[in-house]
Order: C-alpha cells, then structure tokens, then sequence
C-alpha cells in the first residue's frame, strides 16, 4: 500500500484561501495557471495522495467569484501542435477544455489568441469559436517583448491588443499548453484595466517547484526531471533572499523575467507590488506534506521513470541525449540507479531466463509479479493477467490457457467476453483498480497500445530503451 504523503483536503482550503486573499488585496485578480488544470497525474505521483483534479476542486471552491479564460497560441494553431499526452492539438484541446470547464458547473468567459498576425487557420478557428457563441480576442506579437518596456507598456504595445471583457472579480488564465502567452495576457489585462480605472493585480498558480523547500529536495528535483527537455532549472531566488533575508525555491525563467516584469507593474501602477518572484506564486503544496520520507520517495521513483522515458524518446529518434544526460545528473546527485526500482531488475532477470522480452509488475503489497513471452501471449498481457489472478486468487488453469497471443486491451476484451459465462474472469477484471498507482517494468519497448493501456488503469511503466524485433519500422 502506498503511503500518503499529501493532505490533499487541507491543501485545497488552503489554496483557496491564500487566492482570496489575493482578490481582497487588488480588488480584482488575474490568475496565472501554471501546469495542468485537468488530471495532473505528476503532481500525483511524486505527492502521494494529491488528487489529479485538486486544481479543478480548488476552483470549485470559489466558481461564483471566478471566470476563466483560455490563451491558445495562434503560431500553435498554424502548426497544428499536438499535446504529447492526449495525441489531440491545441485548438481541438480548448474546445475539450471549454466542455469540461462547463460540465463542472465553472464559467468559460472567453478565448484570446495571442500571437496573432492573421494566420488563416487562426482565422479559421476563431469563425468556429463564434459560431459556437465564444466571445474570442486577438493580441499582437510586440517587438523586442519583454525587454523593450516603454514599448510594452504603451498605446503600440498592450494597448494594441484587444481587451478582454471579463465579469468577475477573479479571471483565471490557462491554455492548452506551454507557450500559449498566459502570463503577457494577464499583463496585457492590467494595462488596459489601469486605463479604465480598474484596479488589478497579477498573481501566478504555480505547483512546483515548492518555494519552501529545499533546493535538492527530491521533489524539487523531480520537477527538474520533468521538464529537462525545456532547460528548466531550480535556483534560490535572490530577489527574495535580498528583500526579506530568506531563502526560498524558484525556477531559472521566473527569475530571469522578474526584473522586466518588475519593470511592467511600476510603468502601470508607479510601484510594484511584489519584492520577488516568490512573492508572485500562490503556492500552499509544501505546507500540506505530512509524511515527507514518503514523498521524497515517491519523487525518486519519479526521477528514475523520466530517466527511462527520455531514454526510449533517445532510441526511437524523437529527441537528443542532451535531455536524458540531464536527468542522469539529477539522478547521480541523489545517487540513483535502475537499482532503486526493483521491476528492472525483475524483469531483466526473467527476460535472461527465457531469452525473450518479459515484464515485471509490484504490486500494493510489495508481491513483484513477471510475465514471459509465450506462444500465448505477449509479456505485457502474460503480467498483466498474472497480476489480476493474483490480486484475484486465481489459479492458472480456471481462466483456461486456448487464447491467441494478444495485446493487453485485447485481453481484457477476451476476459470481459469469457466474465458472461465464467465468473473467475469477470473476478480478475474486477481487480483492475487496484492496479493504480502499482510500478511495472518490461524488457522491450512496448507497442503503443499496451503503453496507453497501462497508463490508463494507472500503472506506471517504464521499459528498457530497446525493441523486441530489430526492423527500421515498428508500429
């Protein structure tokens, strides 16, 4: 059984909290969602008992006080980029936005491009936004932005962009991804609020890193391993240190910008309202870690698993090593190895012994189940049926042993078909949740649809960055 380490109740009340504060000290918010608003199974992962949607339940704290608004990249639109999790693109993903901000009962208030200089697909998506009655904004691409301040802040910068009509006291930016302009459209916001008299502050919802702990704390660095691919690093925030003497948690970008947008809020208001980065994030993760050993664990694990990933990423031509060698060093300060995840060496063992590709699961209990490559089945579905007999109590020979060899979703449609008239197999599949959260490991590269099938029951696997066959084409 995993051990929590987050009390995801008190941190939910809190955030809500500290974000009403916010309001009460501007009058008027513009909140800045970092991360992911929907099923941030990061934050998950490395804090044991965050709940994917606690964003999502913060805000339903406080959906009479909020609206919510969605940046999407018109340079995104043009080039159709994919978010890598969902395999959908950035327009299709505001859409998908839109429907489950509404299902839950939030307010959508509108849509802004940025970037926008007359991109036709742009244009395309914006008659479907307002045929879907979506009130949409265009802002412009300002030259030399963010250093060129008196431009920025002036009739040819933010006054160009059109300003967004908002109804409630707190407006929540997010958008598909990173890169969508979230932060210089609440910028924007407060320039054009200032010149109608309206008094507006800026804030930032950040989950990581965690301002008060450690630098090296590995949850911290977890986050490091995370987005290697983006160059991001965590670093003590000297702004802060230098104002009130303490130290505390930020990341290279924030830093790097402050000054510019230090800059921003004194050219708008004649002062600013934040000594620091530090000071700009809404962030009450670290004061909800109740069991810290158990989530500096949690985040180890997390370390070794994007150490995996960008490995595969490496071997299949998607990316450099620049990414991997990075985690390698965050893995080497904490002094980290394949070791540390036991499923490796399990699965290692058992791909040795039958000198085929195999796979091994751990389950709640610490039980690490393997499965081979048979005539049958593959390894992934061989340790995927033998993990639910075991949670199940099932000896081999109730679910009979006549199947073809077939992929893990193909499975359990043989299993739920064979539940009508064996109730062994509708048993087994009832041991699907628990499953969730359990570590895996398979010698080979998985085919696509076993990747997406363990991720989907909530398994975390990790496969070693060689494939099964060597053919220059693998589906």
């Amino acid at each position: 059984m995993t051990r929590l380490g987050f009390d995801n109740a008190k941190y939910v009340k809190l955030q809500s909290q500290n974000i009403r504060d916010r309001i009460s000290q501007f009058g008027k918010l513009y909140l800045e969602f970092g991360g992911k608003l929907f099923d941030d199974y990061h934050a998950s992962r490395v804090l044991p008992g965050f709940e994917p949607d606690s964003k999502v339940k913060m805000l339903l704290e406080m959906k009479d006080e909020a609206e919510i608004v969605i940046a999407i990249s018109a340079d995104d639109i043009e080039r159709s980029k994919r978010r890598g999790d969902l395999g959908i693109t950035y327009d299709e993903d505001t859409l998908r936005l839109i429907d489950a901000f509404r299902g839950i009962g939030l307010m959508i208030g509108s849509v802004v491009l940025t970037h926008y200089r007359g991109q036709s697909l742009a244009d395309k998506f914006i008659k479907r936004l307002e045929v879907l009655g979506i009130r949409t904004y265009k802002h412009y691409i300002i030259p030399d932005y963010p250093s060129n301040v008196p431009l920025i802040v002036s009739d040819e910068g933010f006054g160009k962009n059109d300003y967004i009509e908002t109804e409630r006291r707190l407006v929540v930016v997010t958008a598909p991804g990173p890169g969508s302009g979230k932060m210089a459209t609440c910028l924007s916001q407060l320039y054009h609020e200032h010149k109608r008299g309206v008094n507006a502050g800026y804030a930032k919802f950040e989950t990581f890193p965690i301002w008060n702990l450690p630098l090296k704390h590995p949850v911290n660095l977890a986050y490091e391993a995370a987005t290697a691919d983006l160059d991001d690093v965590n670093m003590i925030d000297p702004f802060h240190l230098e104002a009130y003497g303490v130290t505390t948690v930020n990341y290279n970008r924030d830093v790097e910008i402050f000054p510019v947008l230090e800059a921003i809020f004194k050219s708008i208001y004649g002062v600013s309202p934040y000594k620091s980065p530090t000071d700009m994030g809404v962030n009450m993760v670290g004061m909800c870690i109740c069991d810290d050993e158990a989530c500096r664990e949690a985040s180890r694990q997390e370390i070794i698993r994007r150490w995996y990933a960008a490995a595969v990423s490496v071997r299949q031509g998607l990316s450099d090593s620049a990414e991997m060698r990075r985690i390698e060093l965050i893995m080497n300060s904490l002094d980290l190895s394949s070791a540390d995840r036991p499923v490796v060496a399990a699965a290692l063992q058992r791909a040795e012994e039958t000198d085929a590709p195999a796979m091994a699961m751990e389950l709640p209990d610490g039980t690490i189940i393997t499965g081979k490559t048979s005539p049958l089945l593959g390894a992934a579905s061989a340790c995927l049926m033998n993990a639910l007999k075991h949670l199940a109590g099932i000896e081999v020979e109730h679910l009979g042993n006549h199947n073809p060899r077939l992929h893990t979703d193909e499975l359990l449609i043989a299993l739920s078909v064979c539940a009508v008239t064996n109730p062994m197999a509708g048993y087994a599949i009832d041991q699907l949740d628990k499953l969730r959260g359990c570590e895996a490991h398979s010698s080979v590269i998985l085919a696509r649809v076993d990747e997406e099938l363990f991720k989907k029951i909530g398994v975390n696997i990790t496969f070693e960055p060689r494939y099964q066959a060597k053919k220059l084409f693998h589906k």
